[in-house]
């Protein structure tokens, strides 16, 4: 089974920067897509960004311009670089992967990491 590894979240001040890293662990898996996702409480998990397995990637747009996924498969691991933090930013931000194994295709997330931009 493939586990999926956040870190990199913390606590800074509007305008800041943080940068989040995901690695993914296993064996005789591929990715297909990677992607960031955030829940802010009493509110819905939302889609941040995500990164398919040719490099096409995809962007809220309450992100666009500020936020930039990109992946080393070498390290199977990807990144959010988050410029220009906002308050509204502030969530617990999850890392999926969709995995092929074989025949068999799956979602897996991981625990999250929380994020937390003061004003």
């Amino acid at each position: 089974q493939v586990q999926l590894v956040e870190s990199g979240g913390g606590l800074v001040q509007a305008g800041g920067s943080l940068r989040l890293s995901c690695v993914a662990s296993g064996s005789g898996f591929s990715i297909a897509v990677m992607g960031w996702y955030r829940q802010a409480p009493g509110k819905q998990r939302e889609l941040v960004a995500d990164v398919h397995s040719g490099g096409t990637t995809n962007y809220a747009d309450s992100v666009k311009g500020r936020f930039t996924i990109s992946q080393d498969n070498a390290k199977n691991t990807v990144y959010l670089q988050m410029n220009s933090l906002k308050p509204e930013d502030t969530a617990v931000y999850y890392c999926q992967g969709n995995i092929n194994i074989g025949d068999l295709t799956y979602k897996s997330w991981g625990r999250g990491t929380q994020v937390t931009v003061s004003s």
